[in-house]
């Protein structure tokens, strides 16, 4: 009776691996299932123009906002944009409180060993921030001392700060980033170059402001849940719409035609 027992026990645990190992299969393999059962591909963004920015009327626009709704359309839902906490930004998509990050996205290792990630699609870079009147006392990296800085938190700027042993002061969004520089509470930001171009200088409300050192050269993705089949649909997408002149199209409207890059 007591081996029937230890038998029986034993099966049973090999029938319970066995059923938990096909749920976590299943988990890792339906991403494109669970999006398309529900309907609606989630994006977490924050307001960063010119990739995911409001519209007079409401609407997110933008190209990274253009370009998700097109994949959205591509797959045959809706698209529901949600404005996340940069710095909690993996939680938040493994939570499934979103699907996923498309919002100038850096790659950095953070990201991609923690999260399944496409293609680069966009060259990027981080650049200084300063007052028109400082920018010629502001022409290197060693000029950068003694400055008092602020960055996103959870930003590639914030990490390329801390990277060169800055001090900086963490703020919600870039966007909150150059309002500290244009108030006089910071000396500079670092943002990306692509949101320096579309949001400072000439015709814009920080014309007061200008960049001048570059700090480094980076490339943006998007980023699922790990594992996600999604990754692969996406890459197969930019490459489509790049071959179809949809992609251009799209970085024409909104200026970041420049930064492109080819998919092969």
């Amino acid at each position: 009776m007591k081996n029937f027992k230890k038998v029986f026990i034993l099966m049973m645990a090999l029938v319970m691996t066995f059923v938990m190992a096909a749920c976590g299969a299943d988990d890792a393999q339906s991403d494109m299932e669970y999006v398309k059962e529900k309907g609606t591909l989630v994006v977490g963004i924050t307001e960063y123009e010119p990739m995911d920015y409001k519209a007079e009327n409401g609407d997110w626009i933008g190209f990274d906002a253009d370009m998700a709704k097109a994949f959205a359309e591509s797959l045959g839902v809706d698209v529901e944009f949600t404005v996340i906490d940069w710095d909690n930004k993996i939680a938040e998509i493994k939570g499934k409180s979103i699907d996923v990050v498309w919002n100038g996205m850096t790659l950095i290792d953070e990201v991609t060993s923690a999260l399944g990630t496409t293609n680069p699609y966009c060259k990027n870079g981080q650049v200084v921030v300063v007052k028109k009147e400082k920018a010629d006392q502001i022409q290197s990296e060693e000029d950068l001392q003694g400055l008092t800085f602020a960055a996103e938190a959870g930003s590639a700027g914030e990490k390329t700060l801390k990277g060169m042993d800055f001090e900086v002061t963490a703020v919600q969004t870039q966007a909150d980033a150059l309002m500290e520089v244009s108030a006089g509470t910071s000396d500079a930001c670092v943002i990306d170059l692509i949101m320096a171009g579309a949001m400072i200088g000439e015709g814009t409300s920080y014309e007061d402001l200008t960049y001048t050192v570059q700090l480094n050269n980076e490339e943006y993705g998007v980023a699922f849940r790990p594992e996600s089949d999604l990754v692969e649909a996406l890459n197969q997408f930019f490459k489509d719409s790049y071959a179809d002149g949809t992609m251009m199209e799209i970085a024409k409207k909104y200026g970041v035609q420049e930064s492109i890059i080819e998919q092969k």
